[in-house]
């Protein structure tokens, strides 16, 4: 059997640990796995027509995860981010199939590490933020989507208020989904969902599922603290990742 997108062994054999990798930290954080794989395929391989793999991916991870966050969601913060998403997102993949990935990313990281930095510092949001709010989080992760990182933009965005693990974890993953969908009829109406696409997805399920599964037992033996922790420095890592791969012009 030939392999999708002119792919060779190796760089399947690669991009196949790299996709357990990213599901592994989608299980535990509920966000981050698009970015992690992107960033690493774009070193071997053009990762543009990857994006609608990541995201069916994505869909499905949910899925495996939807027994266990279901009481966790928090509907009104999802509802009002992929309103202010679904604004910008005919845009966003426009910009992107025209104009590239680098800007986009380039500005992405740029507000991710800033924002990174802040939290590390210990910074948080003490009000509760409302509708409004989360929609203009929801346009910059819109905005961010086409190039795989809309869940950067939220995520920071999120880990800066007070919020249980539990619901950030669900919120996330549900958030993540929802946009997802309202992403691939548009990447499909530019072209790049294609039967590749299909057998892509078919070669991940395996990996994908022990991934979200091992990724899920380990948040559930994390405590408040050590996984607010870990977002903030998954942030800054993916942030950094974004840079470098911009200024490189990867």
């Amino acid at each position: 059997m030939s392999l999708p997108f002119d792919l060779g062994p190796g760089q399947a054999a690669a991009l196949g640990v790299a996709l357990f990798g990213a599901a592994f930290v989608r299980g535990y954080s509920g966000f981050g796995f698009s970015a992690i794989f992107i960033a690493f395929a774009a070193l071997i391989t053009n990762p543009l027509p990857l994006i609608p793999v990541v995201f069916s991916c994505e869909m499905l991870m949910t899925v495996f995860q939807a027994r266990g966050i279901r009481g966790h969601v928090d509907w009104r913060r999802v509802f009002a981010l992929l309103a202010g998403a679904a604004i910008v997102l005919p845009f966003s993949v426009w910009a992107i199939l025209s104009l590239g990935e680098s800007t986009v990313r380039l500005s992405v990281s740029l507000i991710v590490l800033t924002m990174s930095l802040v939290l590390l510092s210990g910074w948080t949001l003490q009000r509760t933020i409302k509708a409004p709010g989360h929609m203009g989080v929801g346009m910059v992760s819109g905005l961010c989507n086409s190039a795989g990182i809309g869940g950067l933009p939220v995520a920071a965005f999120m880990t800066a208020q007070p919020m249980q693990a539990a619901t950030f974890r669900a919120t996330m993953i549900v958030y993540l989904t929802g946009l997802d969908l309202i992403t691939m009829p548009l990447l499909w109406a530019g072209g790049l969902v294609t039967w590749e696409t299909a057998l892509g997805v078919a070669l991940a399920f395996p990996l994908l599922g022990l991934g979200v599964w091992l990724g899920g037992r380990q948040f559930l033996a994390a405590s408040p603290s050590t996984f607010r922790r870990f977002a903030v420095m998954l942030l800054l890592a993916l942030s950094l990742l974004g840079l470098a791969r911009a200024m490189m012009g990867i």
